[in-house]
């Protein structure tokens, strides 16, 4: 099996390019990375709910196979298509993380897939707009906020419980900033009011 989850925290500058950080490529392309998840986020704020729910495990950052641990950007509050400045690094705000197989390995525990999603912390994928250098503890800065107004926590909403609220499917079946298989994918739970 090929996987990039498990990460440790980088020392020094590393170069944020158009499809990953140099040194930090994603193993599998079949499921992982390209332009709309060329970098992984992850709030920082959610380890405290992480180590209450698992007491027993070690949960240092980088555990959930994050690029980025942050602060201060969280699924409620940030958009889809907010667009953000890490460092000199230039980034739009593309979609959650769906978990997979691979974080199960990770924590060497299945249910932590279930777990996850339905947490709502599951973090956020980046597209890269500008190519730069990051280190650790770069100040994080909001450049803007996206017009449609959708967080990624109502996407994640929609995907696991929410498919009768229609207004909110039509919404994001029209985001921009959002992946086109995942459009597709909330186009297909539209329904027809003809029917």
């Amino acid at each position: 099996m090929r996987t990039s989850i498990f990460k440790t925290p980088a020392e020094g500058r590393i170069r944020v390019a158009k499809l990953n950080l140099k040194g930090d490529e994603q193993s599998d392309l079949s499921v992982h990375g390209g332009i709309d998840k060329a970098v992984y986020a992850y709030p920082s704020e959610h380890y405290p709910f992480w180590r209450k729910e698992l007491p027993d495990m070690d949960l240092p950052w980088a555990m959930f196979g994050e690029n980025f641990t942050t602060e201060g950007l969280l699924e409620d509050t940030l958009h889809i298509g907010d667009q953000i400045q890490i460092g000199s690094a230039e980034f739009v705000v593309t979609q959650p993380r769906m978990p997979c197989y691979k974080l199960a390995i990770r924590f060497g525990r299945p249910d932590i897939i279930k777990r996850f999603l339905h947490s709502g912390r599951t973090g956020f994928y980046l597209a890269v707009l500008r190519e730069a250098e990051v280190t650790a503890g770069d100040s994080i800065k909001l450049l803007s906020q996206d017009e449609h107004g959708v967080t990624v926590a109502e996407v994640v909403k929609l995907y696991t419980t929410d498919a009768a609220n229609q207004g909110l499917l039509r919404r994001v079946s029209e985001l921009p900033a959002l992946p086109e298989g995942w459009r597709d994918y909330f186009r297909q739970r539209l329904w027809d009011p003809d029917t």
